[in-house]
C-alpha cells in the first residue's frame, strides 16, 4: 500500500487506534491532518497539518483549514464505560450517541463536498464487536455503535455513485489508553485474552492495518460493510 499525494483526515489521532493509523499511513506517504481536542506527544511527533476539535461541541470554522480535496477520512473517536443498565443515566446515553453518531455525522458533513474531489475515497468509521454480539454491561455503548453500523450502510448506499466507499471496523478489547481499566492487572489482561478464539487481546495496529487497506486503492471494491476485527470473538465458540 501507498498513500502518496493523498490527503487524509483522522479524528481522534491523539493515541490508541487513531494514533497507529496516523503512524502507519504517515510511513505509507499520507499527508495527514489530524483532529482531536488534544494534540499528544507522540501525534506532535509525526508530521501532521493538527486541528484542535471537540467533536461533541458545533465544529465552527475549525475543519476549513482542511485542503480542497479528501480521499480518506477515519473517525475514531470512542469510549468504554460498562455498568449494569439500571445504573446508566439517560445522559450517558445521550453522551455516548453524541460521541459516536453525531460527531461523525458533523465531520462528514463538513467533508463531504472535499471527499467528492477525489474521484474516489474512502470513509472509515469504527464499532465495536458488542453491537452484533450482545454483551452484559455494554448497553449504552452497543446502541451508539449500532447506529455507526446504520449509518455506515446508509452513506455506503447514498454515496456509492461519488464513488465514496463507506466501511466501519469493529473491534473487540484492544489494547488502548480507553481499555486501561480492563487491562490494569495481569490477571485482567489473562482473563480478557482467554475469551477470544485467538487467545489475545487485539493491539491498535491490528485495526491500523485493517482501516488502512480499506483507504487504500486495494480496499475500492469494498463498501457498505463492517469488518470484525476481534481475534473470532463475534462468530467463534
Amino acid at each position: 500500500m501507498h498513500f502518496s499525494g493523498k490527503n487524509i483526515l483522522i479524528v481522534g489521532a491523539s493515541s490508541g487506534i487513531g494514533l497507529a493509523t496516523a503512524r502507519l499511513l504517515h510511513g505509507l506517504g499520507a499527508s495527514l491532518y489530524t483532529a482531536s481536542r488534544h494534540q499528544s506527544a507522540e501525534l506532535a511527533e509525526l508530521s501532521t497539518t493538527f486541528l484542535p476539535l471537540d467533536v461533541t461541541q458545533p465544529f465552527g470554522t475549525t475543519l476549513d483549514g482542511l485542503p480542497e480535496i479528501l480521499h480518506g477520512v477515519v473517525y475514531c473517536p470512542g469510549n468504554i464505560k460498562l455498568r449494569p443498565f439500571e445504573r446508566i443515566p439517560v445522559e450517558d446515553f445521550r453522551g455516548d450517541f453524541e460521541l459516536n453518531v453525531l460527531g461523525a455525522v458533523q465531520v462528514l458533513q463538513a467533508s463531504m463536498k472535499r471527499l467528492k474531489k477525489a474521484g474516489g475515497a474512502s470513509v472509515v468509521l469504527f464499532s465495536t464487536v458488542a453491537a452484533e454480539t450482545g454483551m452484559a454491561f455494554h448497553a449504552s455503548i452497543a446502541t451508539a455503535k449500532a447506529a455507526v453500523e446504520g449509518l455506515t450502510r446508509a452513506l455506503a448506499a447514498e454515496y456509492a455513485a461519488s464513488n465514496i466507499r463507506v466501511n466501519a471496523v469493529a473491534p473487540s478489547l484492544t489494547n488502548t489508553p480507553l481499555a486501561a481499566a480492563l487491562l490494569n492487572t495481569p490477571e485482567k489482561a489473562e482473563a480478557s485474552a482467554k475469551r477470544h478464539p485467538l487467545q489475545r487481546i487485539g493491539e491498535p495496529e491490528d485495526l491500523a492495518y485493517m482501516a488502512s487497506f480499506l483507504l487504500s486503492d486495494h480496499g475500492s471494491f469494498i463498501t457498505g460493510q463492517v469488518l470484525p476485527v476481534d481475534g473470532g470473538m463475534g462468530r467463534l465458540k
